[in-house]
């Protein structure tokens, strides 16, 4: 996790650009604010949960073990938690990983969980904006 002050949105393009960077895609993002807002009515602060793909890792993931879709893609999430406070958290692949009993797949997230930390450590040093014009 890491805490970036910048604009929601700024923080969002500047961690898509560190995913990219890694070899992620972003294939989903769930706008958490707006879902509450439409289904309940209730305001909430700005969320968004990005969830993130790496073709290749993927792959071999899903070649090792069949049901390990059930925990793809990898969120990130990206909220803000006071005004120009935006934070950036990633799950942990090798916990989630843990409910399966397999250690090649355990072996494989945590090459994932590495590719993961480097795109936080990226946000903290806040040098994305080498990468983010890429």
């Amino acid at each position: 996790m890491t805490t970036l002050h910048k604009e929601f949105d700024e923080a969002i393009n500047l961690t898509e650009a560190a995913l990219k960077a890694e070899g992620f895609g972003v294939i989903s993002r769930i706008d958490i604010q707006q879902t509450l807002k439409a289904k309940i009515s209730v305001d909430f602060r700005p969320y968004v949960i990005l969830g993130a793909c790496n073709p290749a890792l993927a792959h071999e993931a899903l070649q090792l073990e069949s049901k390990v879709g059930l925990m793809l893609p990898c969120n990130v999430i990206v909220q803000q938690v006071k005004d120009g406070e935006i934070e950036v958290a990633a799950i942990d692949p090798v916990a989630a990983m843990q409910a399966i009993e397999n250690p090649e797949l355990t072996k494989a997230a945590a090459e994932v969980r590495a590719k993961l930390a480097r795109v936080i450590d990226r946000l903290a040093t806040d040098q994305t904006t080498a990468f983010a014009e890429q």
